[in-house]
């Protein structure tokens, strides 16, 4: 019997990969980071990589096994290790990034793939796709957005390779300044989901209300205080910020037990604990 990668959105997590923030440097490739650039900010590493322990040491107390990328001085955003692809059920989809600064993560991370046995079952040659939009809906159904990194004709090209193993394909469309998919959407918990109404598509929604889903709404203010991008864990937990006050108030509502990260400098570079994450086992 064939392995089973990972087959939905919120069973439990038992592997990530990660990739440690020692390189890490503001990049104007997104709302966010060209923010804290155009104040002339500059990052703390020290910040960056103290908060990254904290993200492996919560994934740990959890029992989730850590794997680590090697970090490399030329690929400055390679911490949001999301991005490079998607995993599912047989393998993992091998993406394409749109940002020449990033694409050099590509080769590193298919090397990494390989080394730890997990098979790469599509490869992106078309268009552009990238992780931070790839969501399972349900076991068979994905949805993938179309915002400033991924296209149509990415989508296609992973719809043509993937069709044979039975998944469905969403594509939703957001306006660009979202970046990806997980910054206004985000499910943390069978049938509960995290949103930004304003930025999702109505069709979208009403696919997930129509698929009883439970919204909890965020402004688009907060997309960019990265208030969306929440890390699930399976069993009730989810990996969240410390600022994050009013979304994890309303989860430990719907009872899920809230584990709360102090990440405030690498967010300053665009992205959070889904961004940095990229799953290896979920069953």
């Amino acid at each position: 019997m064939n392995k089973c990668f990972v087959k939905n959105s919120t069973g439990i997590l038992k592997k990530v990969l990660l990739c440690p923030s020692d390189y890490m440097k503001l990049q104007p490739i997104n709302v966010i980071a060209e923010k804290w650039i155009k104040e002339n900010n500059e990052l703390s590493i020290k910040n960056c990589i103290r908060e990254h322990k904290d993200l492996i040491e919560a994934y740990e107390e959890n029992r989730v096994e850590v794997a680590l990328m090697e970090p490399d001085k030329n690929m400055t955003n390679e911490v949001f290790a999301r991005d490079f692809g998607a995993c599912i059920r047989e393998g993992y989809i091998l993406g394409k990034f749109k940002e020449p600064i990033r694409r050099e993560e590509t080769e590193a991370y298919r090397k990494k793939l390989e080394e730890l046995g997990v098979p790469c079952v599509a490869k992106v040659t078309k268009g552009f796709f990238e992780g931070g939009d790839f969501w399972f809906l349900d076991d068979n159904t994905l949805a993938i957005g179309v915002v400033a990194r991924t296209d149509e004709t990415g989508i296609q090209d992973i719809r043509e390779q993937i069709s044979k193993f039975g998944y469905n394909i969403i594509p939703v469309k957001c306006p660009k300044e979202n970046l990806h998919l997980d910054m206004c959407f985000n499910i943390v918990e069978d049938k509960l989901a995290v949103v930004c109404k304003q930025a999702l598509p109505d069709s979208f929604i009403n696919i997930l209300e129509e698929r009883k889903f439970s919204l909890i709404d965020i402004t688009q203010e907060e997309v960019f205080k990265l208030h969306c991008n929440l890390q699930a864990l399976g069993n009730g937990r989810v990996i969240s910020l410390k600022s994050n006050r009013e979304v994890n108030n309303k989860l430990r509502t719907y009872g899920i037990n809230v584990i709360e990260l102090e990440l405030s400098e690498i967010l300053k570079n665009g992205g959070g604990p889904h961004c940095m994450t990229f799953p290896l086992e979920r069953i």
